[in-house]
């Protein structure tokens, strides 16, 4: 009878690898992508911002969000697309529940308080972008 080592199970080999992987990816962002990810999180806030006026803007914001931010992984402005993100969803989730309200007249005021909610995520995260801080 011959002794031999255990094996470790091959899934944790591919574990290992896959995050090397990622962590390698993250390493290897340039300072020029960075700018252009930081350009496009700006872009985006914009984007949102002008939804108050246009509101096709702010789904094409959240549209480009989704395209981009796993180029943004690992980074400091994942933060920031995930925030946009979340802003677009909640918001409209409110606004659609006070638009059911209008009805009970509790609907003016939630959609007042998320509009100043909404404001409010746009400008501390383009703040915090601009000074290149994650959320």
């Amino acid at each position: 009878m011959q002794n031999q080592d255990p094996q470790p199970p091959q899934s944790n080999r591919n574990v290992i690898i896959d995050v090397t992987a990622k962590s390698a990816q993250a390493a290897t962002v340039s300072a020029e992508q960075l700018k252009s990810l930081r350009t496009i999180v700006l872009v985006v806030y914009v984007l949102q911002a002008l939804s108050y006026f246009v509101g096709i803007t702010a789904i094409i914001g959240v549209i480009i969000n989704y395209i981009k931010r796993g180029d943004a992984a690992g980074t400091w402005l994942a933060s920031h697309f995930r925030w946009q993100i979340r802003t677009f969803w909640f918001g409209l989730l409110w606004a659609v529940i006070g638009l059911l309200l209008m009805w009970v007249f509790v609907g003016g005021v939630i959609l007042i308080a998320c509009g100043i909610w909404i404001i409010y995520r746009i400008v501390r995260g383009a703040l915090a972008a601009l000074d290149n801080k994650p959320l």
